[in-house]
């Protein structure tokens, strides 16, 4: 009679859980961006709530929790109740880097998530100001070299995929620079146009219109192969620099312990909403690249990210601050 009361109790529990992701969304689905409005995270959780919402029929709001490089968004989403309800879209900051660089990180991002995707890559472009003699990466070597610590690259803030991408740029030149931190790619970008600083490594999304407008000038991509937005731009590797293809990218996840129907559902949503052709076509004409992988392919991937920043990281001496 125990036997058959935990197999009854087991064959019931199971079909609560897939009555529960037939049913979901049943209620609002919170997708935690953990930077502020206007960023690339904030935009790519839009996109997937707007389409999410369309495909699963129910409703999807994004809420902004900025804090710590994505630290404090995505330590409410860990506590939050693992159910499909709270989820989270966020750069790679929070799920590889963080963890090398705050001590103190009050989440694990390897133990305290189901995975569900990566959404989208995007390669960053090495801009200058249009005023700038180098016109192209051997002469920035050269200059570098002859005048260590001397030029300025900004960056949307320390530990971020631009400061990284510089760090990674300088250790395979054997070069030197100063880093200077904004908060934010937007003041950044501003302050390389205006002539305040240097060179930036920023996401192609994100200085895309104002290098089609001269505004700044494009010296290299980090990407495998030229980007046909910038066929005139060559690769960093075209450039002589080796190592040093670098993708920013936004993923999705939720609190460890997600039903596994709920996850699918999640996923499968996700997915469908990425290769939606509308919205496949308004993120690829801003230079993003559709990913849209798996949970196991998510794993293996941040592993592989885990380990190549933490290299970086520790060869620059790169803090927090």
């Amino acid at each position: 009679m125990k036997a058959k009361a935990l197999f009854a109790a087991a064959a019931l529990a199971a079909a609560s859980v897939l009555a529960q992701a037939e049913d979901y969304p049943a209620k609002t689905v919170t997708i935690v961006v953990p930077f502020p409005a206007g960023g690339s995270s904030d935009m790519i959780g839009r996109v997937l709530g707007q389409k999410m919402a369309e495909k699963l029929k129910g409703n999807f709001i994004v809420e902004n929790k900025p804090g710590a490089t994505g630290a404090i968004g995505a330590a409410g989403v860990k506590n939050s109740p693992a159910d499909g309800y709270t989820l989270l879209v966020s750069s790679l900051a929070v799920f590889v880097v963080n963890p090398h660089l705050q001590k103190t990180l009050p989440y694990d991002p390897s133990k305290d998530f189901d995975l569900i995707t990566v959404a989208v890559q995007a390669p960053n472009v090495l801009v200058a100001n249009p005023q700038q003699p180098v016109k192209n990466v051997k002469e920035l070597i050269e200059y570098l070299k002859k005048n260590p610590d001397k030029a300025t690259f900004a960056s949307s803030g320390a530990g971020s995929s631009d400061h990284l991408t510089a760090e990674l740029f300088w250790q395979e030149t054997g070069t030197r620079a100063i880093h200077v931190p904004y908060k934010g790619g937007a003041p950044a970008i501003q302050d390389v146009i205006a002539g305040h600083a240097d060179f930036s490594f920023q996401n192609i999304n994100a200085v895309l219109s104002q290098v089609q407008a001269g505004k700044l000038k494009a010296l290299a991509i980090t990407s495998a192969r030229r980007s046909p937005l910038l066929p005139d731009v060559p690769t960093l590797t075209e450039s002589g620099v080796n190592n040093a293809e670098v993708y920013s990218w936004q993923a999705m996840a939720a609190p460890k312990g997600l039903p596994g129907p709920v996850k699918a559902r999640i996923h499968e949503a996700a997915v469908s909403a990425l290769k939606d052709p509308g919205v496949a076509k308004q993120l690829t004409d801003q230079g993003f690249e559709i990913v849209a992988n798996t949970p196991e392919q998510f794993a293996k991937f941040q592993q592989q990210e885990l380990a190549r920043w933490k290299k970086v990281i520790e060869a620059g001496k790169i803090t927090a601050n």
